[in-house]
């Protein structure tokens, strides 16, 4: 009787490894966009159909399906929209400003993103997380009538806690205070900052939890990567600084944060408010939510768009505006990234634009906080190394920031870094910036760490022993996942 189960078990359990596994690799290949990651996950489930569909169920299938709701109308912003059309800008009057392939770039963001390029703007660059946490802090501690705060990591260190008794503070004195932590990112510290943040009586979310079970868990993809502070509708926080303590002192980790001020903020705000109607289903409304122009003058300022991407109805937004900003390069493509993955198209169009004589840099950790991404990038390096393009190893503490700075007047910032992650899986928000002045501070920051860098070569990559070279690819192979 028992060997009779026992075969029913054995044979009711290949059943399901086949059909399951049948199902998931099916929708593996009729829905993923690339070929690595189709195949990728195909594998994984033909070398175990049962434990293989049960990971890719859990890991690979894209839930978020939201259609793009109107935020401005969410945040009553219609009213004001009007005024903010006001601030757009032509593309005769960038193709002046900056030149003719300029004026075509803005012609691609306009369809791309969705999202106007407008004047009027300030953007000031945040060099260290004291400078950030201490600014976000004076912002915070002056807000009188709303604060919405949207992050992946916010530990429940000393900056963490500095920033979470600014906030509950501000809810006390009566100002509408919103907060949303990313799932995976609000574990990142245990206990969490959450309960923290609760206890004080501040609305919290955490961006896209999962049930599984009767368990709810952080999704492993698909995560909010996005970094907004925005206070008053008057002042935006954007860039890659998490909050926690690592990015501050002399010898913590480095990053680079901006601070916006001008119709722009009316994008970002509304990025914020779309994902915490996502997670809670409240709709912002009210006086306390609307942005404020007072004094603002249209065609001044800055040129800054919004550019926000994610697994959603704004897919890929990213690295369709970059794969046109590096076609229109003519001198130089500086880039900065912790992380840098991309796909073949992306590599292909920066190899493209070094065969032109475009000088290529790019600049990475010599040392990174996540080694098998490391491992990773050395067994990509050599794709763009022998097209012309450079890299550089940059020393001293871990460098976080994202940065890109074309021809010296075309500025890409924000949260995005250059893996297969952010580029297609996370909720990323970036600004494109047509300012020279801007290009000039970034860049300076830039030989500031080319200057203690060790160019990578060719010959650097080849002296590397066999097996260190073949982890190097075997690491690469999982680049889509990292």
């Amino acid at each position: 009787m028992l060997e009779l189960i026992q075969i029913y078990w054995a044979e009711t359990l290949a059943v399901m490894s086949v059909v399951f596994g049948t199902v998931a690799a099916v929708h593996a290949a009729m829905t993923k966009r690339e070929v690595r990651s189709a195949l990728g996950w195909v594998g994984i489930i033909i070398l175990s159909p049962l434990v293989g569909a049960m990971i890719y169920a859990v890991a690979g299938i894209n839930r978020i399906r939201r259609a793009t709701l109107i935020s401005r109308r969410a945040l009553e912003l219609d009213e004001i929209w009007r005024h903010l059309s006001r601030y757009s800008i032509g593309e005769d009057e960038i193709a002046d400003r900056f030149g003719r392939r300029f004026g075509q770039m803005l012609q691609l963001g306009e369809k791309v993103t969705r999202h106007p390029l407008s004047s009027g703007n300030s953007i000031t660059m945040l060099s260290t997380g004291d400078e950030t946490f201490d600014a976000m802090c004076e912002a915070i501690e002056g807000a009188e009538r709303s604060i919405i705060l949207e992050t992946y990591i916010f530990d429940r260190d000393a900056v963490g806690r500095r920033i979470a008794d600014c906030l509950i503070a501000a809810h006390q004195r009566g100002v509408e205070v919103r907060v949303i932590v990313d799932a995976v990112g609000a574990r990142y510290s245990v206990p969490s900052i959450i309960g923290y943040l609760e206890e004080g009586g501040v609305p919290v979310a955490t961006f896209n939890g999962q049930v599984i079970m009767g368990l709810r868990l952080p999704y492993a993809n698909l995560r909010t990567h996005r970094k907004i502070l925005v206070v008053d509708g008057t002042v935006g926080f954007i860039g890659g600084m998490n909050i926690r303590a690592a990015f501050t002192g002399p010898n913590g980790a480095r990053d680079t944060h901006f601070t916006v001020t001008g119709p722009v903020v009316a994008d970002i705000l509304a990025v914020a408010a779309e994902d915490w109607h996502f997670e809670t289903g409240e709709v912002l409304l009210g006086p306390a939510w609307h942005v404020q122009l007072d004094g603002v003058v249209p065609g001044t300022g800055t040129a800054i768009r919004a550019v926000v991407s994610g697994p959603d109805s704004h897919i890929e937004t990213n690295h369709k505006l970059l794969l046109g900003a590096f076609s229109v390069a003519e001198t130089s493509i500086r880039i900065v990234s912790p992380y840098f993955l991309p796909d073949t198209t992306f590599i292909a169009a920066l190899n493209t634009a070094a065969r032109r004589g475009v000088q290529v840099d790019v600049i990475v950790p010599s040392q990174n906080n996540l080694a098998i991404v490391a491992r990773a990038m050395m067994g990509q390096f050599d794709q763009i190394l022998r097209e012309g393009c450079r890299v550089h190893l940059s020393s001293g503490s871990f460098d976080h920031s994202k940065l890109m700075v074309i021809d010296g007047q075309w500025c890409f910032i924000g949260s995005s870094n250059l893996d297969s992650r952010s580029l297609r899986l996370n909720f990323e928000i970036d600004l494109e910036v047509y300012d020279r002045v801007l290009a000039e501070k970034i860049e300076r920051r830039i030989d500031q760490s080319l200057a203690n860098a060790e160019e990578l070569t060719l010959q650097d990559l080849k002296s590397r022993s066999l097996p260190n070279r073949l982890i190097d690819r075997l690491f690469w192979l999982g680049s889509p996942y990292l």
